[in-house]
């Protein structure tokens, strides 16, 4: 601040011995305006009378122009790029159709999967419904994994698809800053327009995952028992093996549980496919004969690598309804959660059946998409005159219209976000 100060009273008061350049410097100003001057006279025909200087003038000025162009300044941080994973068994093609039109903006990558149980044709609808849809065909963000994996949910095949998905959006996906897993029974609760409004004002090294070192009654009927996947071998889908054997808790890393469904960042979903340290591959294969691994493999690597344990929000983002004590899968949601799934704050939920009541009424109330068109947004800038799809004329693809649901995203990333819950449910 001292140094700031005395250059202004250096600006305000100059050295005497400067002022010794005023004079010349009058003089000078003073034939250049004369100069100047009769660069404007004309002759009565309009004839410049100094003409070469017009025409150099004239020609500095055309060239300076050709070359300026407006900086546009925004105060908003530019919107980050979601990478999803959606993915779904037999007879949910039609539910992978919804649920990615209800999450599609141009700005994100897409990676759509029917497991190998679905039938040849089920799975080729699919692909024929992405590569026919006109906005799908005009970004090309939209990727269907057309060798299909073998998935069961209990088994490490899951994790498997999930790293196959990753790589492949690591590979071609182009840039992008969260990789969010999803099935076909989820679905969205805001906008992505809500959505990346509110992820652009965060880190984006934060990783949303529902983790916790408690293992409780895990250690023994998980941690313990050792299965066999017949999935990573077999063509058809079968439930896991049990060994008789069991086996002591690891020693090399430490085990975490959670939520299966996760927002990963880059950084993090990189250091899982590379492995530059081992430790994703070395607890990669631990998982392989762990019964439901999707709950645990991606909370353990990430809580015992230091350079990303401390990049964790304790929390899958989700409104999910279990029991109590929790089961294996949680209850349907229907019209009657509609207030609890609002009131939530999350922007997803999940499980819904298929074609349920309450999906229309999360699409007319929260999402205002039309029946088989994309959810709207800043990009769309059609009528929606008469059932028109707004989304039939395109564009700025980088301009947001946040809606209600940026608010209560907001409200439920601060409190995630808090002093009280931040840095006490991290990693312990």
């Amino acid at each position: 601040m001292k140094r700031l100060k005395n250059y202004y009273v250096h600006l305000r008061h100059p050295q005497t011995s400067e002022r010794r350049w005023i004079f010349p410097l009058a003089i000078g100003s003073i034939v250049s305006l004369f100069l100047l001057f009769l660069a404007t006279l004309t002759s009565p025909d309009g004839t410049p009378l100094l003409p070469v200087y017009r025409s150099v003038t004239a020609s500095y000025s055309i060239f300076v122009e050709s070359k300026l162009h407006p900086i546009p300044v925004s105060s908003l941080p530019p919107p980050p790029r979601f990478a999803y994973l959606i993915s779904g068994s037999v007879g949910d093609g039609n539910a992978i159709k919804r649920t990615l039109l209800a999450l599609y903006h141009p700005h994100n990558s897409y990676v759509v999967h029917l497991d190998l149980e679905s039938p040849k044709e089920e799975r080729a609808d699919l692909q024929k419904f992405v590569k026919d849809h006109t906005v799908f065909q005009r970004f090309g963000n939209v990727k269907v994994i057309t060798k299909a994996n073998l998935v069961t949910y209990r088994g490490p095949t899951m994790v498997a698809n999930t790293l196959h998905a990753a790589a492949i959006l690591l590979r071609e996906g182009g840039e992008w800053d969260w990789f969010i897993n999803l099935s076909a029974s989820d679905y969205p609760l805001v906008t992505q327009d809500d959505l990346l409004h509110t992820f652009s004002y965060l880190p984006r090294e934060l990783n949303f995952i529902d983790h916790t070192s408690d293992i409780g009654w895990k250690d023994h009927q998980r941690a313990r028992p050792i299965i066999i996947d017949p999935g990573l071998y077999m063509s058809k889908k079968q439930d896991v093996f049990w060994v008789t054997q069991r086996r002591s808790r690891p020693t090399a890393f430490k085990l975490f549980t959670g939520s299966a469904w996760m927002v990963l960042s880059r950084s993090f979903v990189d250091y899982c496919i590379w492995g530059w340290d081992n430790l994703p591959r070395t607890v990669l294969m631990y998982y392989s004969n762990f019964i439901s691994s999707p709950e645990g493999y991606f909370h353990t690597v990430i809580c015992n690598a230091e350079e990303f344990r401390n990049t964790t929000v304790n929390s899958d983002l989700h409104f999910i309804s279990w029991d109590n004590p929790p089961k294996q899968h949680p209850h349907y949601l229907k019209l009657a959660d509609m207030t609890r799934m609002v009131e939530s704050n999350a922007p997803f939920a999940r499980k819904f059946p298929r074609n349920d009541p309450v999906l229309d009424k999360i699409d007319t109330e929260l999402l205002s998409r039309g029946p088989g068109m994309v959810v709207p947004g800043g990009w769309c800038i059609g009528s929606r005159e008469n059932g028109t799809d707004p989304c039939s004329a395109i564009g700025n693809t980088t301009v947001l219209r946040p809606g209600p649901g940026s608010k209560r995203l907001e409200t439920l990333i601060s409190s995630l976000l808090s002093n009280d819950n931040f840095r006490p449910r991290q990693c312990k």
